[in-house]
């Protein structure tokens, strides 16, 4: 796979410069930004066609509400009718004449009270199952065309507790169709029955539906259409609406379909009053253009920016590619010139560009090519004398080999002199001598561990005994355990220990001391070298410690503190430099960390 990559890769090197720059303002910039485009817009459209579905369904939803608000009026006011004593005595009631039963018509006034009372209700009228002698508006004997009628059979075949809601027509209101309520009233006591109807103010439900954004409807179980938006719909059947027709049997949601040959959403909301034995739908029809026509708008704006936009893009890639190429080129007939083994050319491309400063750099390395070969010829010429030198240097090196195996074979030879004689103490004394030679020699620039560094101190410490004997200098070495093994920079401790005898020791005739601690702190090891001398005066530790930022200090004893500073900081980094501390007339303390894990600083 690798192996493909690369091949396809390496085929490209074929392609000119102003081919890979169009080429790849294309694929990298036009393609995604055309991607990202219709992904944007896409979005973008689905969102505001989600918006106003969301829309729409709230609004349906209000309009659902609002309907059970004017169906609950007419509900209650039938309820009250099913126990009110006056109308079961009214229609039961037997009149000797005709003037106490138009008496008695116009004593009840319940039914004109209601419509007086609630907009909601347009008129109430009661169906009688026997004859009444005579009639008014409001209480009426069924007639043949009215027991025949689907919505009084269904009245009188369901129990008095169920509600229908049916779009009939009043003959009382010369024959104008009402959404109305019909209900059975059943009186136990006379053993009879009448039919209720109630209704509706047709106005009440058109002003709910005359502020919607989109067309809506209501229409009742059996498809017809009780208010709209269009009063043009009211009356109809939805069977007969290409659009609607299958709207009865939908559930609750919405839908897409075609509205008028357009692609559309529909929202279904079913109203269901209590009490109900059937209900009344909701529905509101958008068409989807005239929700995403902004969108759409935008969408073609936004293609129409991008295209200009990227148009302009590749013109100016197309004039800038050549213009570079054009620069190439000149610079290519030079380095043409150059491997043909002419080198006293130079190069005309200017600029302070990428190929402008190529350009540069290939004349600055012509001149370093001639001045090189001019270099060389002189080399020729040196040659012998640095052959001579390189052998003397050989001939040194291998003296400084001879004589420390010389100087370590005497000191040994005089050790077993001495202690064939049985002088035990210069034996120990050159034994360490010799250790202490060959450790230092030995050490180069490895790094060794603290036990090693441990061990040049003792062996230096016991010289200096020998030196100053026991009254005069004692020294106490402690190392923990755990710190054996971290690797330092070689002659740390031994030239702060050097320091502290020759300097701390200097005006102490007898109990001279020198501590040297190693501890594991946390993730660091801490080490101190403490002597009990005269310590050293402010303005001295002041010059010591400018001393170690001078390179230039000549005085001894600052030179060595001073380069084991920077070996520290060097070797660590700022925080692992030596600290000191020196009370006057105390003695001095040295005290400086190393990593636990003798990590060095990069």
């Amino acid at each position: 796979m690798g192996s493909k990559f690369l091949a396809a890769v390496r085929k490209t090197n074929n392609i000119r410069l102003k081919n890979k720059m169009i080429i790849s303002i294309v694929a990298v910039v036009f393609i995604p930004v055309l991607l990202v485009g219709i992904i944007l817009t896409t979005s973008y459209r689905q969102s505001v066609l989600d918006q106003a579905t969301q829309q729409t369904m709230n609004n349906v939803d209000k309009i659902k509400k609002q309907v059970m608000d004017i169906l609950q009026m007419p509900i209650e006011i039938s309820n009250n009718l099913q126990v009110d004593d006056r109308l079961s005595n009214m229609v039961n009631s037997r009149y000797e004449t005709t003037f106490d039963l138009v008496t008695a018509y116009w004593d009840f006034r319940y039914f004109r009270d209601c419509v007086q009372l609630y907009k909601e209700i347009q008129n109430i009228r009661f169906y009688t199952d026997s004859p009444m002698p005579i009639s008014n508006w409001e209480f009426l004997s069924a007639d043949e065309s009215v027991k025949n009628s689907e919505w009084y059979q269904e009245a009188l075949d369901k129990s008095s507790s169920y509600i229908g809601w049916h779009y009939i027509t009043d003959e009382t209101m010369e024959n104008r169709p009402y959404l109305s309520l019909v209900r059975r009233i059943d009186f136990p006591l006379y053993r009879s029955h009448g039919v209720l109807v109630i209704n509706l103010d047709q106005d009440e439900l058109s002003g709910i539906l005359s502020q919607e954004p989109f067309d809506t409807m209501i229409f009742d179980a059996k498809g017809l259409i009780v208010s709209a938006k269009n009063p043009q719909w009211v009356g109809r059947n939805i069977d007969n609406m290409d659009f609607a027709k299958d709207l009865i049997d939908k559930p609750n949601g919405a839908y897409e379909f075609n509205y008028e040959g357009k692609p559309s959403k529909i929202v279904v909301e079913e109203v269901v009053p209590p009490y109900s034995r059937n209900g009344l739908k909701v529905v509101s029809v958008f068409t989807i253009d005239s929700i995403v026509s902004d969108a759409n708008q935008v969408s073609r704006l936004g293609f129409t920016i991008i295209v200009a936009s990227l148009s302009i893009a590749i013109v100016l890639i197309y004039f800038t590619s050549s213009y570079l190429s054009h620069r190439l080129l000149l610079l290519n007939k030079v380095l043409n010139k150059v491997s043909m083994g002419n080198l006293n050319v130079e190069s005309d491309v200017d600029g302070n560009d990428e190929i402008g400063a190529l350009s540069k750099q290939f004349n600055h390395m012509l001149a370093s090519i001639r001045s090189l070969m001019e270099e060389v010829r002189e080399s020729h010429v040196q040659k012998n004398l640095l052959e001579l030198r390189q052998r003397d240097i050989k001939l040194k090196m291998m003296a400084s080999q001879i004589n420390p195996h010389f100087l370590f074979n005497a000191l040994e030879s005089i050790r077993m002199k001495a202690f064939v004689k049985g002088d035990a103490e210069i034996s120990n004394v050159v034994h360490l001598l010799g250790k202490l030679m060959r450790r230092s020699i030995e050490v180069g620039d490895r790094k060794i561990t603290l036990e090693e560094e441990f061990d040049i101190v003792r062996c230096y410490l016991e010289l200096q005994k020998f030196r100053f004997d026991d009254e005069r200098l004692t020294y106490k070495l402690h190392l923990d355990h755990s710190a054996k093994k971290v690797e330092i920079p070689p002659l740390i401790v031994q030239p702060l220990v050097e320091n502290a005898v020759l300097h701390g020791m200097e005006d102490v005739e007898e109990k001279g001391l020198v501590i040297i601690d190693a501890r594991v702190v946390s993730d660091r090891v801490v080490i101190t070298v403490e002597d009990n001398g005269c310590g050293i005066p402010e303005d001295k530790m002041q010059a010591i410690e400018r001393s170690f930022q001078n390179m230039e200090d000549a005085e001894e004893h600052r030179i060595g503190l001073r380069n084991v500073h920077q070996r520290l900081i060097l070797s660590y980094g700022e925080s692992f430099g030596l600290k000191l501390e020196c009370p006057p007339g105390s003695g001095t303390r040295i005290t400086f960390s190393i990593p636990l894990g003798g990590n060095l600083h990069v």
